[in-house]
């Protein structure tokens, strides 16, 4: 084998499925362009939120509480996760793992008591 001469014909496969997915990709846009109807009219044009007409400005600032929501929701959904993966191998884990899983809720029990103080869920 000489420098420069090597093909990995492993990935030939992975390859082929690229290039395929990539023609059906353009090939649909492409027809899709060609055949589509193109009807514009005032009403098709405008923009809409959810079906209705749009209300305000586009672009305004929203409350700190909505992101501060959303990532508490992030934080406790994520700890849901642990509790199923925990779930699942709990036979085999003993005593010591249901300690550990008590106090690991004990942390999300104080952290939830905690932005409910500090009233991080009043949605205003």
């Amino acid at each position: 084998m000489t420098p420069g001469s090597f093909i990995p014909v492993n990935y030939l496969p992975i390859i082929l499925l690229m290039v395929a997915a990539l023609a059906f990709g353009a090939g649909t846009l492409l027809v899709g362009g060609l055949f589509r109807l193109r009807r514009p009219y005032p009403d098709k044009l405008l923009p809409y939120e959810s079906g209705n007409p749009p209300v305000g400005e586009p672009r305004y600032r929203f409350s700190i509480k909505f992101y501060l929501i959303a990532m508490l929701f992030v934080v406790f959904d994520v700890e849901a996760v642990f509790l199923y993966s925990w779930a699942v191998v709990f036979d085999g884990l003993g005593l010591y793992a249901l300690v550990e899983m008590m106090l690991f809720m004990a942390v999300l029990v104080l952290g939830f008591i905690y932005a409910w103080k500090k009233e991080a869920f009043v949605w205003d």
